[in-house]
């Protein structure tokens, strides 16, 4: 019983791709007084230990992130870091945003990374 949860949420994730996870509501949508480069940058150093390398996508108007899965293929979430004034305005959407038991360190990360 004790392996029941952890075997639904394995089972749950699926392969979703970054077009997919852009479709879902944003678990988080905060502004920040940081460059999109420096927020990304910040991001990647807090998830370095519990994640590969996460994935950096220059665009037009800022940089998108993505983060790898821990235990399968595919991403976990993407941010959406667009040059905002001086700072940025930032997204992220999240893979099984709705699940209760999901691994918080992205948006942990994601929130400790705001101010500073």
């Amino acid at each position: 019983m004790r392996w029941l949860v952890p075997a639904l949420a394995v089972t749950l994730t699926g392969c979703a791709s970054v077009a997919e996870l852009e479709q879902t509501p944003e678990t988080l949508d905060v502004i920040s007084g940081k460059s999109p480069q420096e927020y990304a940058r910040c991001v990647q150093q807090k998830l370095a230990g519990s994640r590969e390398p996460l994935q950096l996508e220059e665009r037009h108007d800022g940089v998108r992130l993505i983060v790898p899965q821990k235990l399968s293929a595919g991403p976990a979430a993407v941010f959406h870091i667009q040059k905002r004034g001086s700072g940025s305005s930032i997204k992220l959407y999240e893979r099984l945003n709705n699940f209760p038991l999901r691994l918080g360190d992205v948006k942990t990360a994601a929130t400790n990374c705001i101010s500073g």
